[in-house]
């Protein structure tokens, strides 16, 4: 079972909106799918729930236990506050990709700062065994907001995956337990353009 770590220790930021939708994703490229939401309001649970049981299944896991199967990714949606000795010691060795998700603001940026620092000094990541990405949350491409975020991933050499514009498309299909993916393409099609660049990222290695 591949692992997808959805983190940032900043609430607020999307983690939720990113993990339903990856999983979104991967359940619509014919995979098995588990969501282990660690986030204490349980949104990714919710969503989950509210899933229609005409498109591809999702699974809720709880205590490291699948509903029931073996799962091709397992999307980790991680609480707020993630940091120190339980990053290093239990989720980061576990894990294939972290995706960090960071929204346009000072305080953000800052925050996530020595977040990053802290993944890249991890050994499995200095040992290429764990890739990370950074997404751009409720941002615009060439804006002052996306420029500043370049810039400052310019100094811990990450890639930024995409950049996911602020828009109430997420949040209708969320209402109705969907992702992006389960939408029909006319209703979403900007939303996927940007997703093109994380979806080939999330599919190597």
């Amino acid at each position: 079972m591949k692992t997808i770590l959805i983190a940032n220790p900043k609430g607020g930021c999307g983690k939720t909106t990113l993990s339903v939708n990856i999983a979104g994703f991967l359940a619509n490229r014919g995979k098995t799918v588990s969501i282990l939401d660690m986030d204490i309001q349980q949104s990714s649970s919710l969503w989950i729930e509210e899933r229609p049981k005409d498109l591809p299944p999702i699974r809720a896991m709880k205590h490291n236990k699948a509903s029931e199967g073996k799962s091709d990714w397992l999307v980790v949606d991680s609480a707020a506050g993630l940091a120190g000795s339980n990053l290093a010691y239990s989720l980061v060795k576990q894990v294939n990709k972290i995706i960090v998700p960071i929204v346009p603001s000072l305080f953000d940026l800052r925050a996530s700062q020595d977040f990053l620092k802290e993944l890249i000094e991890e050994k499995k990541v200095r040992n290429s065994h764990c890739h990370i990405g950074v997404v751009g949350m409720r941002m615009e491409p060439r804006t002052r907001a996306a420029q500043a975020l370049e810039y400052f991933l310019s100094t811990v050499d990450l890639p930024i995956l995409a950049y996911l514009r602020e828009t109430q498309v997420y949040v209708n299909a969320a209402f109705e337990g969907k992702s992006l993916f389960d939408l029909p393409p006319y209703l979403a099609e900007r939303e996927l353009e940007q997703w093109t660049f994380l979806q080939e990222w999330l599919e190597k290695n």
